[in-house]
């Protein structure tokens, strides 16, 4: 069964930094490209980075670049997502995921929380 599973969220004040890691089973993980996206209370589901299967190309929504890095390791299947300069905006849940043809796979989250 494919698996998703997402760690590393957390509470953070403004301005601070987090690591999210997924860790990816059940499939083979370096042949697709993968994603995070988050969820904030009340929102819709809103796409925030996609990474190529080599690690190669990465791309992010505009509200994050330069402070989320995305990064994966194909020899360990994990996906990974450096958060920093935290914003009260970036609260939500964050999910990875991939999409295989038609069929989109999700993990199971991660609650991140910013907040003094």
């Amino acid at each position: 069964d494919v698996q998703l599973q997402a760690s590393g969220g957390g509470l953070v004040q403004p301005g601070g930094f987090l690591s999210l890691s997924c860790a990816a089973s059940g499939f083979t993980f370096r042949i697709y490209d993968m994603s995070w996206a988050r969820q904030a209370p009340g929102k819709e589901l809103e796409w925030v980075s996609d990474i190529s299967s080599d690690g190669g190309t990465t791309k992010y929504v505009n509200s994050v670049k330069g402070r989320f890095s995305i990064s994966r390791d194909n020899a360990k299947n994990i996906l990974y997502l450096q958060m920093s300069s935290l914003k009260p905006e970036d609260m939500a849940v964050y999910y990875c995921a991939f999409r295989e043809l038609s069929r989109d796979f999700w993990g199971q989250g991660t609650q991140v929380t910013v907040s003094s």
